[in-house]
């Protein structure tokens, strides 16, 4: 069998190279079934009731929340695991992916010893000594993954140092390795039958795991900092490549960040910031290929000089010029309203079909689908409701999208609810014509 890059890319990292040991793996394994069993079979008892008394519906929105809540006390790798998976609508259910999707880390910010001992795992016990001169003893932001402070370099500039949690990367390569081993047994089962379960998984696993490389995720912020240079009051922070580490970024620090300043910006430069961010996504998939594919609230901020500041590229993916061309061609014939090119356009970027797939079903729904949606309005077009439906398509006719064009469609439909915050009558396809242009038929 022909072995993928996102399966070359787990099993070979610069982020951790070895593989688990087997005696921590089959104890983390004993501490996830345990955790597993106390929280499935008391949910599942619970469902049946619940579908006796309720209906089937109930019984299944029951199981997805507790699935939610299961991956919540398993830990930060099945939390960022849980998230990956609920992008594929394509192959997972709508409302599993609904709970999925709203899953939020819930971790500690690293205590001053830890801060200590990371410090030491990036650079050595004394070696950041003589390139900071200053280290904020609490971080500015704190995930699963990493916290990040701010510092002064020696040479006097501001910076902010993004600082992986010691000992994350031995903990995530253990839970991953259980969830490959789980997939490959499910995949097994009747009911999972012509579902790619261990292509599914393997996609999700290179995400998590890509997301420890901090040499990658430097290489990808300054990649984006040189794409999205052209598109106006875009910003991605420099990176100090001389003091980044494998373990550590240093980049530009970009004061008085705020989550809320959007809302205090007048109704002008709120417009202006809307056409910004959208065009700046639309740069990354039409015209660069190279894609962020986490833009929520905590990596995109508007600042009130009028910026649109990005940051965290370590969930980022390169499109290949085939699935450039095909997503870009796909957007300009939905804008344009020929539904069974658009269908056409998905089959062909498809991972694969099912045995039993009925392409000529889905042509005709997926043609009415783009149809209807050219119809509508501006303010009444939902990217998150199109693509809701095309997925549950997908997954109805039997077509599995590949998973480099599903991540990057998902920084378009995380962000979609804040562009309508900015302008409720922005046209997301009158805007992303000039850039599908540039895509198409321009220079790159």
């Amino acid at each position: 069998m022909t072995t993928t890059g996102a399966e070359r890319r787990i099993r070979s990292t610069p982020a951790g190279r070895e593989a688990p040991a087997p005696l921590a793996l089959a104890g983390r394994g004993a501490r996830v079934a345990a955790i597993v069993a106390v929280t499935l079979v008391p949910a599942g008892i619970a469902g049946l009731v619940r579908t006796v008394l309720r209906g089937r519906a109930e019984g299944r929105r029951y199981l997805y929340r507790r699935t939610a809540v299961l991956l919540m006390r398993l830990g930060p790798t099945f939390i960022k695991a849980g998230q990956v998976l609920g992008t594929r609508r394509d192959v997972l259910p709508a409302a599993l992916c609904d709970e999925l999707s709203v899953l939020q880390d819930s971790v500690a910010p690293l205590n001053r010893a830890e801060t200590r001992r990371a410090f030491a795992e990036a650079y050595g016990m004394r070696a950041a000594e003589g390139r900071f001169a200053h280290v904020e003893e609490r971080p500015v932001a704190s995930g699963s993954v990493a916290s990040v402070y701010r510092g002064t370099l020696e040479s006097g500039g501001q910076v902010a140092i993004k600082l992986r949690r010691p000992g994350i990367d031995r903990v995530m390569r253990q839970d991953l390795a259980l969830m490959r081993a789980g997939a490959a047994l499910a995949a097994r089962l009747p009911v999972f039958r012509g579902v790619p379960v261990t292509a599914v998984v393997d996609s999700m696993c290179a995400a998590v795991l890509g997301q420890l490389d901090f040499a990658r995720e430097a290489d990808s912020l300054t990649r984006l900092r040189d794409n999205l240079a052209p598109v106006p009051r875009v910003w991605v922070p420099q990176v100090h490549q001389a003091e980044s580490r494998p373990r550590c970024i240093v980049m530009e620090f970009i004061p008085d960040l705020d989550v809320g300043a959007a809302a205090k910006c007048p109704p002008a430069m709120r417009r202006r910031f809307a056409v910004s961010a959208l065009t700046a996504i639309y740069q990354m998939l039409f015209v660069d290929g190279f894609v962020h594919c986490d833009m929520h609230p905590g990596n995109l901020y508007f600042t009130r000089q009028g910026q649109v500041v990005v940051l965290d590229a370590g969930f980022s993916v390169r499109l290949t010029e085939r699935l450039r061309r095909l997503f870009a061609e796909f957007f300009m014939n939905m804008s344009t309203g020929r539904g069974r090119r658009c269908a056409e356009i998905v089959i062909q970027s498809s991972a694969g079909v099912r045995d039993d797939a009925d392409l000529d079903g889905f042509i005709v729904r997926m043609a009415d689908l783009v149809e209807r949606s050219h119809g509508l309005p501006a303010k009444e077009f939902s990217l998150i409701a199109f693509a809701t439906e095309m997925f549950d398509l997908q997954r109805r006719f039997g077509i599995h999208a590949a998973p480099e064009l599903i991540f990057p469609l998902l920084s378009l439909l995380v962000i979609e609810g804040t562009i309508r915050e900015l302008d409720p009558e922005i046209d997301f396809q009158e805007t992303a014509k000039p850039v599908l242009n540039r895509g198409l038929f321009g220079a790159r």
